[in-house]
């Protein structure tokens, strides 16, 4: 009897929490802190396409290394050994975390996929064209090769896209703040 009582408690206060839950929700207590949402998806940003970066240079798509950001401080002997790829995953993670966070303040309020395409393309245009050659960070666009800028172009697209979009998808995305069944 004691046992059946305890389970019906149980299941009140799951209806409670979960009604609680949806009504927390639909009065709009449901706030994604901006900044941290932010660093998160730059963070997995450098985390995916940093370890994408490396396959191309290990596959031979590219000849830039993975830690091509890093490569004024660090020697190239260095950054091609274990450690130096992690260093350079690393720092294309910082990267990306740095550049989530002025997406949000650059275009943040825009919607769908093409600010994040465009800003990839910023972003290789700046690497590879012109601070990149200038700073000793890459290559010059005549040196690198076609397979290298097509490869690197790709990544920083996609890199550009999953930034802008992640980011334009919670914070222009207002049909997930509605509540459950108003649809």
């Amino acid at each position: 009897m004691a046992a059946s009582g305890a389970k019906e408690n149980v299941r009140g206060n799951n209806q409670q929490t979960k009604s609680g839950h949806h009504s927390r929700q639909y009065e709009g207590e449901h706030q994604t802190n901006p900044w941290m949402f932010s660093s998160m998806i730059g963070f997995f940003a450098g985390l995916v396409w940093g370890v994408i970066r490396w396959l191309f240079y290990e596959l031979k798509f590219t000849t830039e290394l993975p830690g091509l950001l890093v490569d004024p401080f660090f020697k190239s002997s260095y950054l091609k050994t274990g450690w130096g790829i992690v260093i350079g995953i690393a720092s294309y993670i910082v990267f990306s975390i740095l550049a989530s966070l002025l997406y949000k303040v650059l275009l943040g309020k825009l919607k769908g996929p093409w600010p994040g395409v465009f800003y990839g393309l910023g972003w290789w245009a700046v690497i590879f064209l012109l601070l990149g050659p200038a700073l000793g960070i890459s290559r010059q666009i005549t040196v690198a090769g076609w397979n290298t800028l097509f490869s690197e172009l790709c990544i920083f697209l996609l890199w550009g896209l999953f930034i802008g979009y992640s980011i334009a998808f919670e914070f222009t995305d207002e049909a997930s703040r509605e509540p459950i069944g108003a649809h």
